[in-house]
């Protein structure tokens, strides 16, 4: 189980990242995230009925039958999604309409279907479980980190209207990072969150092979015996 749970943790994190790598969720990804809070209210909002969906495909699994299993996810999807949006409309009212469409398009979101298809049919509830927790916490992660680069470039702040996710009293933790007069207009637009959004990509490419080179050098230098080895076998 803890050998499976650091697989998951990894692919959903890393490897296998629904936004830096299956390049999933588009939509949302730009559209949403010219703000930290917002990044991070879609992002926990996406992760929960991934999470929950994951779990309730992999208990019916053995009860639906495979000719109408994507009606069945979808259906299933819809509920949670429906859950989530009143929730958010009760208790985070300014950021429900700050999100607006985007938590009801939650359902079109290729990432949760098609883990659904791809790991929850296939598994137990508990490991389906953790694969959504995981993937939704590597969506999240992304959306908040491109949130706050655009917002930090675009407005100058990082965390502005925290208080429409965690209440009065998040109005505190809005920090003005770089002068009014610095800030770049583009970041927070379209263009913004595509040129964020490579930068990323990019980013964690350059990490990789960096990593694969390392790797080579090591398993080459281990490949080759010492010279006092060398000699002693002559």
């Amino acid at each position: 189980m803890k050998a499976e749970f650091k697989s998951l943790m990894a692919e959903g994190l890393w490897k296998n990242n629904p936004a830096l790598v299956q390049v999933l969720g588009l939509c949302p990804t730009l559209a949403v995230t010219s703000t930290l809070t917002n990044a991070l209210g879609l992002g926990l909002a996406t992760m929960v009925v991934l999470m929950g969906s994951n779990l309730a495909v992999s208990l019916v699994r053995n009860y639906v039958p495979k000719d109408i299993r994507i009606p069945v996810y979808v259906l299933i999807i819809s509920a949670l999604v429906t859950c989530v949006q009143l929730l958010m409309n009760a208790y985070a009212y300014g950021l429900y309409q700050s999100l607006g469409i985007f938590i009801a398009l939650i359902v079109t979101n290729c990432i949760i279907i098609g883990r659904a298809e791809a790991y929850a049919v296939k598994n137990p509830p508990l490991h389906a479980l953790l694969d959504g927790a995981m993937m939704g916490l590597g969506f999240a992660l992304v959306l908040c980190v491109l949130g706050a680069m655009r917002e930090i470039i675009g407005m100058g702040t990082l965390f502005d209207g925290a208080e429409q996710l965690l209440g009065g009293w998040a109005s505190a933790l809005t920090v003005r990072v770089l002068p009014t007069n610095a800030s770049l207009l583009i970041a927070i637009l379209p263009p913004g969150g595509f040129i964020g959004l490579g930068l990323l990509i990019a980013a964690k490419n350059a990490i990789n092979e960096w990593r694969g080179k390392q790797s080579a050098l090591e398993q080459a230098h281990c490949a080759v015996p010492p010279a006092g080895a060398r000699a002693t076998e002559l």
